[in-house]
């Protein structure tokens, strides 16, 4: 069973400074201290924010669903301004999921405008069908609109 969901933000930011955010590690950092409510930590296991780094996401206990995952950003095309990030480990990968990433776009809209997007992509094996339900585009929407934020109020 393939899956899909995607979200977008309009940002009043050039392209190019909305991808010095969402490139790297910074904005992942960021989110993880402020929806503290739901995360317990983000931890930096390799890596420097280029392909090939990998975080672990830990969620604060009696959050129900997924206790922790690492990901590992498998993309980071600075021309094109997309960062794929799929999960290596835990999470998703324990319930049935084959595959579970989220891919990130700065599209350039105008000088000083552009559209941050993140597409979520999965495979599940069709007798977990059941667990598609806790694939939920709230996540990344809310990191989303925190990097729209971020980036207005740290507009130079």
């Amino acid at each position: 069973m393939h899956g899909c969901l995607s979200h977008e933000v309009e940002v009043n930011v050039p392209a190019s400074t909305a991808w010095e955010a969402y490139k790297g590690l910074k904005l992942a950092l960021l989110v993880g201290e402020q929806l503290k409510d739901v995360l317990e930590k983000i931890v930096v296991i390799e890596g420097e924010g280029g392909p090939g780094t990998i975080i672990e996401l830990v969620f604060k206990p009696g959050i129900p669903g997924i206790t922790s995952y690492k990901e590992k950003f498998t993309i980071v095309d600075h021309e094109k301004r997309i960062k794929q990030t799929e999960v290596i480990e835990g999470g998703y990968l324990d319930i049935g999921f084959t595959h579970y990433g989220v891919l990130f776009e700065v599209i350039e809209k105008g000088a000083d405008c552009c559209i941050t997007k993140a597409t979520i992509e999965y495979d599940l094996k069709e007798e977990f069908a059941a667990n598609a339900s806790v694939v939920s585009i709230q996540p990344v929407q809310m990191l989303l609109e925190f990097g729209a934020k971020y980036l207005l109020e740290n507009k130079s």
